[in-house]
């Protein structure tokens, strides 16, 4: 890889002589503008906002705006001549525990080379850090500014580098946390923790930029001809109402992701087999989740008697309705016609039935005798 800055590491007396190396690389996506009409390229030109002509690099200078808004002009030269210690030396100032440096103090990241001879004091320097679990803060001038750094222990053997912000380049974050006072009971981070869990831990290394190779598969497809079809737009979230159910709907949705058997996560966090109540026909309930069924004879049987006494409960019902609605219309009341009905239907089957005994007895009377004559 190439170097972008070369110097030396100051290390007390110790000289560590090194070469800078940029540690990450963009491969973000990026346009260029074109002339919709003709794909034209377009370009910007730098134009004098006093004469309106467009000027060249060589007619360029620098110039500072100082607080009352007035410019001061500065050239290169004066530039050069300015006192810069750090100039081409990473000064270490001192040494802080690497976990007490806010993560938001760093700029950009970097890879310090040994140049030629400079091996022994590298790796002196290197484990004197990854002993103590400390990184150093230095500075160093790169890029026209002097910035501050950090310098830690990194993988495979290689000091790392990372340029930071300077304490009054970091804004002040008073007002951005809710200003509201804000309960979170205990089941709720119960519910959090059994997501966090679901998800599980992330493997960086697999992680890829979905959009840049969609990009990439479009590009490919206009290449060849070939119009690609037009994607349904993602779906948007919408405010959440019950925390408690959006976090019981996430486990789940995580669960299910990861193949693993879905439940239902109570209120403390634990899961437990989701139960469901199904409505049938005629108005009884069946309770799934872990109960058995019977057999096949059983359901049928059980099926039949219920739709039998079913429609039996229907047709009272009906006779009781026709009943009632003719007793309302004629004035007289329904039990009386049937308690009259009941008690002639009784006396006639009484009737029916003692001569049915009458004649049964005369006709074993009447075979006996003629088997006597």
């Amino acid at each position: 890889m190439r170097s972008i800055w070369k110097g030396a590491i100051s290390f007390g007396l110790v000289t560590i002589p090194i070469k800078v190396v940029g540690a990450t690389e963009n491969h973000s996506v990026s346009f260029r503008q074109l002339h919709v009409t003709d794909g034209g390229r377009i370009r910007y030109r730098k134009v004098c906002e006093i004469d309106d002509q467009e000027v060249g690099g060589d007619e360029i200078g620098k110039g500072y705006q100082a607080p009352d808004g007035s410019v001061v002009m500065v050239s290169d030269s004066e530039l050069a001549q300015m006192p810069l210690p750090t100039a081409r030396t990473v000064e270490i100032l001192g040494f802080v525990p690497v976990d007490s440096v806010q993560l938001i103090q760093l700029d950009r990241s970097y890879y310090l080379a040994p140049d030629t001879g400079a091996d022994k004091p590298y790796v002196l320097l290197r484990e004197a850090l990854a002993r103590s679990g400390k990184g150093a803060v230095a500075k160093l001038a790169m890029r026209g500014r002097e910035t501050l750094a950090l310098l830690r222990p990194g993988e495979d053997g290689v000091l790392g580098m990372h340029t930071m912000l300077w304490p009054d380049e970091i804004r002040s974050a008073a007002g951005i946390a809710p200003q509201d006072r804000v309960t979170v009971r205990d089941a709720e981070l119960d519910l959090a923790d059994t997501l966090m869990d679901s998800l599980g831990e992330v493997d960086l290394a697999e992680l890829h930029d979905e959009y840049r190779s969609a990009v990439e598969e479009l590009v490919t497809a206009k290449l060849n001809g070939v119009e690609p079809e037009q994607a349904a737009p993602a779906p948007t979230g919408g405010a959440v109402v019950d925390l408690m159910s959006a976090l019981q709907d996430s486990v789940r949705a995580a669960r299910g992701a990861r193949g693993e058997a879905t439940e239902e996560p109570d209120a403390d966090g634990e899961g437990r087999t989701a139960t469901v109540t199904e409505i049938t026909d005629g108005g009884s309930r069946r309770s799934g989740g872990g109960r058995k069924r019977s057999g096949g004879a059983s359901k049928k049987t059980a099926s039949g008697g219920a739709g039998r006494a079913g429609g039996t409960r229907t047709g009272a019902k009906k006779t009781a309705a026709k009943k009632a609605t003719a007793g309302s219309t004629t004035g007289k009341s329904p039990a009386k016609k049937t308690a009259a009905k009941k008690s002639a239907a009784g006396r006639t089957a009484a009737k029916d039935g003692a001569a049915k005994k009458s004649a049964a007895g005369k006709a074993p009377r009447k075979a006996a005798g003629r088997r006597s004559a």
